[in-house]
């Protein structure tokens, strides 16, 4: 499969969609038997290890550009990393990754209050039927810490996928990365610290596992999106859902219930539906976040403008690739950039 043609590329992303689930499955899992702030870190050392192979594209002339955003987007990440194990922990499968799918949504609301971009009416109906989802899915007369920390998460992918265009341009994502995760190491041992439970090898696997998993799910969006316009392939991203579903249902005999399939059709229906409708002929060429993108967010080019990508009209396959990466973990290319973390 080397993504070349439209089906491969498809095939790709719903391989690696599978990937990024079973990732979720092991993080649910151990969530009860092991350590909440010594599994994350332990998380993030593993995830610096995978990194140890390309260290070469990091530039060491200007090691520490950019300290003070990716210090910020590190302790965001953070955040969003516990209210994820949180979530997975005491949600159902599928529904925790509903809610995740509000990222793409948050995206585009914080784009407009940060930024001041302009929403067209497509997008605009997008925002508020993929909130009013996430009200259907957490009912706020049951609303429980759970379903606030699976919305805390969507929340810390959005905004560090906002900041990303306040990284220095020139930064390679193994330079990016490797910032934002050794920045966000020091409050994580210091939390596993203060939590005082006894080395779990147990907690080492799982990381591990984890972090690998996601790193499939980065190299095959990587692939993906490199030969093929997005705007073609976009779609197959929302099958993640579908995966989440099934496994919830093999492995943990998780039935949702009809508020999960309302809620989840307010969230994902729209954004497919422009991921759609982006493969009209006069409509290609855009980056997936324009329409929405995976429930991990996707990410604009650093230091560019939605409203720049759009004046240009056109977007180069490489282009597609530095806009795509997923928060929490590595993508093995200089020329992707990570979302969040």
């Amino acid at each position: 499969m080397s993504g070349r043609t439209v089906n491969s590329a498809i095939l790709l992303l719903v391989i690696g969609n599978l990937l990024a689930i079973i990732s979720d499955v092991i993080i649910k899992w151990v969530s009860g038997d092991v350590a909440l702030f010594q599994f994350i870190a332990l998380r993030l050392v593993v995830t610096l290890a995978l990194l140890l192979p390309f260290v070469g594209m990091i530039d060491r002339t200007r090691l520490f550009e950019g300290t003070r955003i990716h210090l910020l987007r590190a302790h965001i990440g953070l955040g969003g990393i516990v209210c994820m194990v949180i979530a997975l922990g005491a949600l159902p499968l599928a529904t925790a990754n509903a809610i995740f799918y509000a990222a793409p949504v948050l995206v585009m609301l914080f784009g407009v209050l940060l930024f001041g971009e302009k929403l067209r009416r497509s997008s605009l109906l997008t925002v508020i039927s993929g909130l009013v989802g996430v009200l259907v899915i957490l009912r706020p007369s049951e609303l429980n810490w759970a379903g606030l920390a699976a919305l805390g998460l969507a929340v810390a992918l959005a905004v560090n996928a906002v900041l990303v265009r306040k990284l220095p341009r020139e930064q390679s994502v193994i330079h990016s990365l490797a910032l934002n995760y050794l920045l966000a190491l020091p409050a994580a041992v210091t939390l596993a610290l203060i939590e005082g439970a006894p080395l779990d090898f147990s907690a080492l696997n799982a990381a591990f596992g984890s972090a690998l998993f996601i790193l499939g799910y980065n190299m095959t969006v990587i692939l993906a999106y490199r030969h093929v316009d997005a705007s073609r392939v976009t779609a197959a991203e929302y099958t993640g859902l579908v995966w989440a579903f099934m496994l919830g249902w093999l492995l943990f005999a998780e039935l949702p219930d009809a508020w999960f399939w309302l809620g989840a059709t307010l969230i994902v229906g729209p954004l497919l539906i422009q991921a759609l409708r982006h493969q009209r002929p006069g409509l290609k060429r855009r980056l997936p976040v324009a329409v929405g993108g995976s429930r991990r967010a996707t990410d604009y080019p650093a230091g560019r403008s939605l409203a720049e990508i759009r004046d240009e009209g056109t977007i180069t396959p490489r282009e597609v690739a530095r806009g795509r990466a997923c928060d929490e973990n590595p993508a093995p290319d200089p020329s992707a950039r990570c979302s969040a973390d």
